[in-house]
């Protein structure tokens, strides 16, 4: 595994997991396979699921803290700005030995360039929310959120994961 394969891989993810719509019937069935996901796996995580300015879906399950949902703020921050995965923003500043509050001057208590947020895409009106999970190491909370998309979507997630570390 490189940053760079992940890199890569992350920006197939954003271009194949698009929504043909979204409303708020999909960010709970969406926020409900999360949650199933990971009551079955004993993770501890925080599920965010928001169109900007509108959270639409919320759930800690037992394990996690206050700190977690604060990591959910700072990650859908990212999204919300730069409409890119937490993840491919972190990986980005990485490969380019630059971080976003150098180049930026933005605020490490208010953006986390950590994965777990992914932008939530609608086919024809494009970046429209995002949905984070927090509680898990950066890759895994990223994943995580992939494999819920891609079962959401009927997309393959083994041809659409990230490749093995």
């Amino acid at each position: 595994m490189s940053f760079a394969e992940d890199f890569d891989r992350i920006s197939e993810q954003e271009r194949e997991l698009v929504f043909p719509h979204f409303d708020k019937e999909t960010a709970w069935q969406l926020g409900l396979r999360l949650r199933t996901l990971a009551a079955e796996r004993n993770l501890p995580i925080v599920i965010d699921i928001r169109r900007f300015g509108e959270q639409l879906f919320f759930a800690a399950l037992d394990g996690t803290t206050p700190d977690n949902a604060e990591w959910v703020r700072r990650k859908n921050n990212v999204v919300a700005r730069f409409h890119r995965s937490s993840y491919a923003v972190g990986i980005k500043g990485h490969l380019k030995n630059d971080t976003i509050y150098a180049s930026q001057g933005l605020a490490l208590s208010d953006y986390a360039t950590h994965g777990g947020a992914f932008p939530v895409t609608v086919a024809g009106s494009g970046v429209i929310g995002s949905v984070t999970v927090s509680g898990l190491p950066q890759r895994s909370d990223h994943e995580l959120v992939v494999e819920a998309l891609c079962i959401i979507l009927r997309k393959n997630y083994a041809t659409l994961r990230l490749p093995p570390e």
